[in-house]
């Protein structure tokens, strides 16, 4: 079994401040080590399940932090960006069985967490024809597009709650929950046990419950936190300004509305 894990870091346990995530900070040698540790506990839960081979997207801002010489002999570390549309699921094809959410986090937008925000923090929200986008629904619906199921994910509760409500079979892991500008954390230790249980579980079940729901039409709206963001972008082929700040984009193809947001995100 061939499965594909891409992993983000405001979602780890204890993650709870900008400085935390940024490679230039010392706050920051932590959270990758913790990162690092829920990426390995889900391989683990991988090929305890029967996974053989494991090919994890480090998909956090440089996408240069996971600590490569910690993940099993059997997983592939993919690095930096391509420039590809798929992005923080850059890799991804029809020939895995699964793919797996490490470290993620609430959408712009969202009080879920301190650390929400949707690629990168120049919008205010992103909807998905009427679902607010986080980053898992864009690159779960990559997953849809593609055929593989999305069997897993780890992150903050508010995050869990909305993966469950686009695939209620989603195996989730809530390893903390955000209140204001602050998180209640589960303990590092725990959050890792619970990962490779869950992981675990998600890749021994039936993955085909896991089918992400395609719809049929993507009608995109963009809302920035500038106005001029927004007049900018809105002149990328098939966008409109349709307020000061929000630009609208609607495809059949899932793949034209990842070129776009590779593009104005």
């Amino acid at each position: 079994m061939k499965v594909f894990l891409t992993a983000d870091i405001e979602g780890v346990t204890g993650a709870t401040h900008w400085d935390e995530t940024d490679k230039k900070h010392a706050d920051y040698a932590e959270f990758r080590e913790q990162m690092t540790a829920e990426v390995v506990a889900a391989c683990e839960g991988a090929l305890a399940a029967g996974a053989t081979e494991i090919w994890v997207k480090d998909a956090h801002a440089s996408a240069r932090n996971i600590l490569a010489d910690k993940l099993p002999r059997e997983a592939r570390l993919l690095r930096g960006w391509s420039g590809h549309p798929f992005g923080m699921v850059n890799g991804l094809d029809g020939t895995f069985a699964a793919l797996l959410f490490v470290g993620y986090h609430s959408r712009a937008g969202s009080g879920a967490s301190p650390l929400s925000h949707t690629i990168s923090g120049q919008p205010f929200y992103i909807r998905i024809n009427e679902r607010y986008a986080a980053e898992f629904l864009m690159y779960g619906y990559v997953a849809g597009l593609v055929g593989v199921p999305a069997v897993f994910l780890s992150g903050d509760a508010g995050l869990c709650e909305d993966a469950r409500s686009l695939i209620p079979a989603i195996e989730t892991v809530a390893v903390k929950e955000g209140v204001g500008d602050s998180t209640v954390n589960i303990h590092p230790h725990l959050a890792v046990e619970r990962i490779r249980a869950g992981a675990e579980r998600a890749l021994k079940g039936d993955l085909s419950r896991c089918r992400v729901p395609m719809p049929a039409h993507f009608a995109v709206e963009i809302a920035y936190k500038s106005h001029f963001t927004a007049y900018g972008n809105s002149f990328y082929p098939g966008a409109r300004l349709a307020a000061a700040n929000t630009i609208q984009f609607e495809s059949d193809d899932y793949f034209e509305v990842m070129r776009f947001f590779s593009f104005v995100l």
